[in-house]
């Protein structure tokens, strides 16, 4: 199968994970397209294909003969779709040899090189896009397809020389818990790569340590015209701490290295409010700084408004993997070698998120992350370059190859 038909056959696939379900998987139909791919995996030849009850899908293209001694090299990619936006009924568009300019939607809504600078790298590119009511996919359907196609050339051509490769494909990525289940020692990879990047180029080894917070607020409803002196409303409570927080660490003024305090969620009413924030550094020190800030600014409103008001629940979620990573210096080494062989310029920086690399990598499978070729993932505006997916495909052939030199 064609890598752009494979690509356009998953993201048919509605895979929405949700965060307000406390299933694992959070949504069943993630197991549709997790199913279809293991028959698809049978179907090529791959060996020791499994699918368990959480949904996790492992499969082995086997070692070529005089390469079973080979380092076992893992690619890992996610079907879920973020629930920032639906992903039911995608209607992929494809423009063949993109001139560069803006990219017309639907009659509302037009992607311009003004708003999305990023787009004039892709001149001349086959680009696949959304109609705008919808997200594309391509975060992680780009990679999914990419992995299989890429079993798929290595399948039919048992002269390239390999060692024993597994491949995964997770679960509810989106809402963090994508390898909460999952079973490093089954996979049984000596190391890996998550196929989960964007910009052409992407290798990153280096990740936010990320928090999640939530602020249950209790405020005391009273009849607004008689509420001097004996009111707390709950949602304002709220904006107060949202105040207190630095405003030049909110996500739309940091980049690069820079952390951030982002709220994510609010809703109540005067009488009660809940507030949800993640947590962002990719310094451990000022990781932690920020949440012990966070704690002091609950325990300021806290002293103003009462102990009762405020309910303050703060949890960790994934770390930095960079620590994991870089002890073993050839899994990147032979990234940049496949790049460069791929005819693709690397470009390695920090992911101003997470991967179920960065997890993984603490549970003692150190996975950098490979670029995919998508765009301005979660919404209506992401888009994928069929061209650098191409190259992504080329890049895990040689990683295969490479790993067993």
């Amino acid at each position: 199968m064609e890598l752009k038909d494979r690509f356009l056959k998953y993201v048919s696939y509605d895979t929405q994970s949700s965060e307000q379900s406390n299933t694992f998987p959070s949504t069943e139909k993630q197991k549709v397209l997790l199913a279809a791919l293991a028959d698809e995996m049978r179907t090529l030849g791959m060996t020791n294909v499994t699918m368990d009850r959480y949904g996790y899908v492992m499969g082995t293209i086997p070692a070529t003969p005089g390469c079973e001694n080979a380092p076992v090299i893992g690619f890992i990619a996610h079907v879920d779709t973020s629930p920032d936006m639906s992903g039911r009924d995608i209607k992929p568009r494809i423009i063949e040899e993109y001139d560069g300019g803006d990219i017309f939607l639907n009659g509302h809504l037009t992607m311009t090189v003004k708003d999305f600078p990023e787009l004039s790298f892709f001149k001349g590119h086959t680009l696949i896009h959304t109609d705008g009511t919808t997200l594309l996919g391509a975060d992680d359907k780009a990679g999914v397809a990419e992995i299989m196609s890429a079993a798929e050339y290595l399948l039919a051509h048992p002269e390239l020389r390999h060692g024993k490769i597994r491949i995964g494909f997770t679960p509810d990525e989106e809402v963090g818990r994508g390898v909460d289940f999952f079973d490093v020692e089954a996979f049984g990879a000596d190391f890996a790569y998550t196929v989960d990047g964007g910009m052409e180029g992407e290798l990153e080894y280096e990740n936010f340590n990320a928090a999640s917070a939530k602020i249950e607020i209790q405020g005391r409803n009273v009849h607004p015209g008689y509420a001097k002196g004996k009111m707390i409303n709950a949602l304002d409570v709220a904006c107060e701490l949202q105040t207190l927080l630095p405003a030049e660490q909110r996500p739309q003024y940091t980049d690069g290295y820079e952390g951030f305090y982002h709220c994510v969620g609010v809703n109540g009413t005067v009488e009660h409010a809940s507030v949800s924030y993640i947590i962002r550094d990719h310094d451990a020190d000022l990781f932690e700084q920020k949440k012990v800030y966070m704690w002091a600014c609950v325990d300021l409103l806290k002293k103003k408004y009462g102990q009762e008001v405020l309910t303050f629940t703060l949890k960790d979620q994934y770390f930095n993997m960079r620590k994991m990573v870089e002890p073993h210096p050839q899994l990147i080494d032979k990234a940049l070698e496949a790049m460069r062989e791929a005819d693709v310029k690397p470009i390695v920086r920090p992911i101003r998120g997470g991967t179920d690399g960065a997890r993984l990598s603490f549970m003692g499978l150190p996975c950098p992350n490979l670029f995919t070729g998508g765009m301005n993932f979660h919404g209506k505006f992401e888009y994928c370059s069929l061209t650098t997916m191409h190259k992504a495909m080329q890049v895990i052939i040689n990683l295969a190859r490479l790993w067993a030199e």
